[in-house]
């Protein structure tokens, strides 16, 4: 029989390490402009009444913000994901993730500093349109 406690942090971070948990809290006081944005809008249960963690240990990933109800991650990106080995990782990990059962969205930082409802309706338009 399994602990129901153990069992509800595995799903919840899939079994991320230790080391993911002291990464997290780190970015978390570093976060960018454009992730202090986008947190103030997600925050508290605002935005559509859904839980949004940020800078979410999940496996060997640290998801920027997570949103265990619907298995949602969101990604905050900035200039690097330009790069075409860093484009290779992101499909990589959007990959791994998704075999998980979680969705991953991506939005550049640009989008969020300077159109913040239409990336909020972006995310809206997939949460309604995503079976339950």
């Amino acid at each position: 029989m399994a602990y129901i406690g153990k069992t509800r942090e595995f799903l919840l971070h899939l079994g991320a390490g230790e080391s993911g948990f002291h990464k997290a809290h780190t970015l978390r006081h570093s976060m960018t402009d454009a992730e202090k944005v986008l947190w103030n809008e997600l925050k508290s249960r605002k935005f559509m009444g859904l839980k949004f963690r940020r800078q979410h240990p999940i496996h060997c990933y640290i998801a920027d913000f997570y949103c265990h109800e619907q298995k949602l991650i969101i990604e905050v990106d900035g200039g690097i994901h330009h790069e075409e080995s860093q484009k290779e990782h992101d499909t990589k990990r959007t990959d791994e993730l998704n075999h998980f059962g979680i969705k991953v969205l991506r939005f550049k930082n640009d989008e969020v500093l300077k159109n913040i409802k239409n990336v909020l309706t972006e995310i809206a338009t997939h949460i309604h349109s995503t079976p339950t």
